[in-house]
């Protein structure tokens, strides 16, 4: 009996571990439908890696629950927060202990120079076969575009990476806009915002001198930013050039911060430095600090994607904040704003650890759909949302839960797709009644941004060789020229020393730096 006994539970056990292990998720080659969900049969465990932005856990967002039961696939995610994102990539690449697939990275951390060198190694993996055989929204989209094709198609032929690629009123924004506080114009009785450098000069004096704020003090900072890093494009624009570097103009391509144009924009933000009108802590605050100011009611003019994240009010409050008004300046009477190319390189890539890269692929894919952007943008329904008619696709928004500011605060809790840049066809949520803020930000983008932006240049690849090169002069040339703007504007340099730093440039080998760029434009433009 005692044998038996012993018998029964080592088979119980025996029967119990194979039960476990067949429930548990492989990270073996499986095979995968080509169509619908699940992707696999058989649940599968992958690695990703991306920066997160803080919110909650990405294993804790009811969307990445929702599409691992929808899909078979599990993933292990490593988020380490943006600002510590590029380096923690790095060391994964040094180790080669480098996840599955990289997600979100964006082309500021995973660079058109890595995805050539990386995928020239074999470290990540073309995607041109993939996307033909398992990503039929993509290769849609890749046909039905060539121009996005040809920006994320490497000097060797393939693609490592997919972009982001938007539409709708926002995509054409090079950067976050600059607002104006509307509270501070009632204040002032402005009805028509400044369309030339002078009449901007001379608001801005009026935000520090009349008290628009209404407290009693001269607390008024007329226009604040971090590093000039935000507005800058916004102010170049007004001195004729697109862009802090190389920009191109009817097809030749030149470096900007050697130009007189971009002297008389030192010029002009140096005067608002000197009387303050430009925040004095420019070039030594923090995001935060600035947007504390704002909350603060200290601010005229600031720098944010939308205006109610430094302002702190609500989306309704905001639309008395309108967008600026591009200017001209008496070295430039046409108004130039720079377009975003509305695609975002490096937000997804499969490396060569991947043991199921066309389950990856798939995976991906559906983002690139308009139901599978809704889905990632949104949230499963139930939480941000629920159907009012589903048979005619009408949605309504649920009540804002208790211990959030705004929608977009809790729907960074449910889904990755808040504050990088994911894999997606993103633009207009369908079925969603457009509200007022929406209208609002269309019409201002529609009047301010729209009829001027042009894209400054091209998204282009440079060989191994001439990425070299650059990255050689790039090293101290960006450096040098940061510093200096900094120092111009804030006269701890002075504007007579200009030709002193042109010659420094110039002695950077800028004119072989111009050429790079010159001849990957004209393969672009040929391709």
């Amino acid at each position: 009996m005692k044998k038996l006994l012993t018998l029964l539970v080592t088979t119980s056990l025996v029967l119990t571990a194979c039960s476990s292990e067949e429930s548990k998720p492989t990270s073996a080659k499986v095979e995968v439908n080509k169509e619908g969900f699940p992707i696999v049969d058989k649940e599968i465990e992958l690695s990703l890696m991306a920066p997160g932005a803080g919110l909650a856990e990405w294993k804790d967002m009811p969307t990445l629950q929702e599409y691992a039961k929808m899909t078979n696939i599990n993933f292990k995610y490593t988020t380490p927060p943006m600002s510590d994102f590029l380096t923690k990539l790095n060391l994964a690449f040094a180790s080669e202990d480098i996840a599955n697939i990289i997600y979100a990275a964006g082309s500021s951390n995973l660079t058109a120079a890595m995805e050539v060198d990386y995928g020239k190694q074999g470290v990540l993996l073309p995607l041109e076969d993939l996307i033909d055989d398992y990503a039929p929204n993509i290769k849609k989209l890749l046909e039905e575009n060539p121009d996005i094709k040809k920006s994320i198609t490497t000097v060797d032929g393939h693609i490592y990476s997919l972009p982001r690629v938007s539409k709708g009123p926002t995509s054409s924004w090079y950067r976050g806009p600059l607002w104006y506080n509307g509270r501070w114009l009632d204040a002032l009785g402005v009805k028509e915002l400044p369309k030339t450098t002078d009449e901007f000069y001379a608001l801005l004096k009026r935000f520090k001198t009349e008290d628009p704020n209404g407290n009693g003090k001269a607390d008024e900072i007329p226009l604040v930013d971090v590093k000039m890093d935000s507005s800058r494009a916004w102010f170049l624009g007004a001195f004729g050039l697109k862009e802090w570097g190389i920009d191109e103009v009817d097809g030749k391509v030149r470096y900007t911060p050697m130009t007189e144009n971009y002297k008389e924009y030192l010029t002009f933000m140096n005067k608002l430095y000197k009387e303050k009108l430009l925040d004095p802590e420019t070039f030594s605050q923090s995001d935060e600090q600035k947007k504390a100011k704002g909350q603060e009611n200290r601010v005229g003019l600031f720098p944010d994607y939308f205006s109610f994240f430094t302002t702190g009010e609500t989306e309704e409050a905001s639309m008395n904040n309108p967008m600026f008004q591009p200017l001209t300046s008496s070295v430039s009477d046409k108004v130039v704003i720079p377009r975003s190319p509305a695609i975002s390189r490096g937000t997804f890539a499969i490396t060569s650890n991947n043991p199921n890269p066309e389950a990856s692929i798939r995976w991906v894919d559906y983002f690139y759909s308009q139901e599978g952007y809704e889905f990632l943008n949104m949230g499963p329904e139930g939480h941000l949302w629920k159907w009012a008619d589903k048979e005619g696709g009408k949605r309504v928004n649920l009540d804002l839960p208790k211990g959030f500011k705004s929608y977009e605060d809790y729907r960074g809790t449910l889904t990755p797709d808040y504050g990088i840049a994911t894999p997606a066809l993103s633009g207009p949520i369908e079925g969603n009644e457009e509200t007022d803020f929406d209208k609002f930000i269309a019409a201002e983008t529609n009047q301010k941004i729209e009829p001027f932006a042009k894209v400054p240049y091209p998204l282009v690849y440079l060989t191994s060789e001439e990425q070299q090169q650059a990255n050689t002069i790039e090293v101290d040339l960006k450096s040098y020229v940061k510093q200096m703007e900094a120092k111009f504007i804030t006269g701890v340099e002075p504007l007579s020393n200009w030709d002193k730093y042109v010659k420094t440039i110039e002695n950077m080998k800028i004119d072989k730096y111009v050429k790079i760029h010159q001849d990957a434009y004209d393969r672009w433009a040929e391709s």
